[in-house]
C-alpha cells in the first residue's frame, strides 16, 4: 500500500474544529512519540499541553501541597464552592508523561465548572517507576482525603481512567467510606489489543493500537490483576454511580463500552457518552472544537450531579 493510500484509509473524523486541532497537535507531538526517549516524549507533550492551557478561571485559587510527605497534589478551590464532595484527578499520559502542569488548565476549568473543590495527583512516572508505584501513590491522596470525612469523586482521563476506574474496585473491596463516585474520560481499562476497535481504530489519529501496547509493555503491571486491568473484575457489584465517556475514533473506544455495559448488567446507575467526531484528548480541544465543548459540558453536569451541585 503506497503512502497516500495508507493516509487515506485512516479513519479519521471530519469536524472541522476537531481536524484543527490534529493539525496544531501535530506540530507539537509527533506521531511516532513513542520511539524516542522518555525526556523527549515528555518535552513534545508539555508543549503540546502549554498550547492549550487557556487563563485559570477568575476567582479561583490553588495551591500545591504534598500527601504523606511525598506524593505532590495541587488543590483547586473555585470562587464559588457548592458542596463538601471533592473532586480527585487522575492526569492520563500512558503513565509515561503528564504532571500537574500538563492538566492544570482542565482541572481548574472543572472544579469552577462543578463548583467543587478538586485535588489532582502527581503520581510517580514510568519507566523509572514501574507498577504499582502509580496505584499506591493515587490509594494514599485518596485515603487522605478520605480520611478528613469527605465525599470524593475520581476523576481520570485515559491512563488516569484506569488508575481511577482500579482504585475505585479497591475502596470497594477495601471497605473505605466516601466514594460518591466516578468519571472515567477515554480509560484504558485492559482490553485484548486484537479485537473491536483496538483493529478498526488501531490507527486512528492521537493514539494508536501499538501506543497502547508500548505504554502497558513500559508500566509492566501484571496480566492478570483486575486492578490494573479492571475489564477482568467479575463482580462490579456495589460500585458507586459512574460516568463514561469515549471518543469514537480511538482505539480505547470498546474499553469503556464494554466496561459501561458491565457496571449496567450489575444495576450500577451508569451514564455512558460516545462522543461521535472525537479522538483521544479531545479534552483539550474544549475551546476550539464543538464536538469536545458539548462532551466537556456533559462531563462537568455528569460530576455535578456525583457531586452533589446538580
Amino acid at each position: 500500500m503506497s503512502q497516500l493510500q495508507e493516509a487515506l484509509s485512516r479513519p479519521m473524523p471530519s469536524e472541522e474544529g476537531i481536524l484543527t486541532f490534529l493539525d496544531r497537535c501535530d506540530q507539537f507531538y509527533p506521531a511516532d512519540a513513542v520511539n524516542a526517549t522518555i525526556a523527549e516524549q515528555r518535552r513534545f507533550y508539555d508543549a503540546l499541553c502549554a498550547e492549550f492551557s487557556p487563563p485559570l478561571p477568575e476567582g479561583l485559587t490553588n495551591k500545591d501541597d504534598l500527601i504523606e510527605g511525598r506524593v505532590p497534589v495541587r488543590r483547586y478551590r473555585p470562587a464559588d464552592v457548592r458542596t463538601e464532595t471533592v473532586l480527585l484527578y487522575i492526569h492520563g499520559g500512558g503513565f509515561v508523561v503528564g504532571s500537574l502542569e500538563s492538566h492544570d488548565a482542565i482541572c481548574a476549568e472543572i472544579a469552577d465548572r462543578v463548583g467543587a473543590e478538586l485535588v489532582a495527583v502527581d503520581y510517580r512516572l514510568a519507566p523509572e517507576h514501574v507498577w504499582p508505584a502509580q496505584t499506591e501513590d493515587c490509594r494514599d491522596v485518596l485515603l487522605s482525603l478520605l480520611a478528613d470525612g469527605r465525599k470524593v469523586v475520581l476523576v481520570g482521563d485515559s491512563a488516569g481512567g484506569n488508575l481511577a476506574a482500579g482504585l475505585t474496585l479497591q475502596a470497594r473491596d477495601e471497605g473505605w467510606q466516601g466514594v460518591a463516585g466516578q468519571a472515567l474520560i477515554y480509560p484504558a481499562l485492559g482490553g485484548d489489543l486484537v479485537s473491536g476497535s483496538y483493529v478498526d481504530m488501531a490507527e486512528a489519529p492521537g493514539l494508536s493500537t501499538v501506543d497502547v501496547a508500548y505504554y502497558r509493555s513500559v508500566l509492566k503491571a501484571p496480566e492478570d490483576d483486575r486492578i490494573a486491568f479492571p475489564l477482568l473484575e467479575d463482580d462490579f457489584r456495589g460500585l458507586p454511580p459512574t460516568f463514561i465517556t469515549v471518543a469514537h475514533f480511538d482505539p480505547l473506544r470498546d474499553d469503556g463500552r464494554k466496561y459501561a455495559a458491565r457496571l449496567l448488567e450489575a444495576g450500577i446507575d451508569v451514564w455512558f457518552r460516545e462522543e461521535p467526531q472525537m479522538v483521544h484528548a479531545w479534552l483539550r480541544a474544549r475551546s476550539m472544537s464543538d464536538g469536545a465543548r458539548d462532551g466537556f459540558s456533559a462531563l462537568c453536569v455528569a460530576l455535578s450531579r456525583l457531586a452533589g451541585t446538580l
